[in-house]
């Protein structure tokens, strides 16, 4: 999950494929915890009772970039404020179980320019770094577009400095 418009699209599928029910309740939580885009919603339901249980789930479980969508059908029997919370943060608890997780690594994008000696150094330090190439210029110099895991970008800025390697971040 990327952003609000693809979460609304998937809440909007929801709505589309169960078109007869109650309730779409829903709560996302995208980008770092600590300064994440969150949104949380009721659909109907009594203020405070159905997104903000589901997030809290997702909070509780330190888990970013998800979204979870309740689905209710009214079966009848009204449940009260207490038994509507404990039913969507239990529906969101039964999910997040079951979901996969998928652990995700900052990343840092940068335009590298070298002599064409310094080539193979940056591609040996890419590839012990987990980094990517993603792409390479040859002019009358060596550009290349580099992807790596932020929590390289001291060494390789040390590196740049010490091989005289410009580096450029977008």
């Amino acid at each position: 999950m990327c952003d609000r418009d693809e979460a609304m699209a998937i809440v909007e599928q929801a709505r589309q494929r169960y078109p007869d029910a109650s309730h779409h309740c829903y709560a996302y939580l995208l980008g770092n915890p600590a300064s994440a885009q969150a949104a949380m919603n009721d659909d109907g339901e009594p203020s405070g009772t159905a997104g903000k249980p589901i997030f809290n789930v997702i909070q509780h479980k330190g888990m970013s970039d998800v979204l979870v969508v309740v689905t209710r059908y009214f079966g009848g029997v009204k449940l009260g404020a207490g038994g509507l919370v404990r039913a969507y943060a239990a529906a969101a608890e039964s999910v997040l179980a079951e979901a996969e997780k998928v652990e995700s690594v900052p990343q840092v994008l940068c335009r590298l320019e070298m002599g064409f000696a310094q080539e193979q150094r940056l591609r040996h330090w890419a590839a012990c770094h987990d980094g990517q190439v993603e792409e390479v210029s040859y002019g009358q110099s060596v550009v290349m577009t580099l992807r790596f895991p932020r929590d390289w970008m001291g060494e390789l800025e040390q590196l740049c400095a010490a091989e005289q390697i410009q580096i450029t971040l977008p």
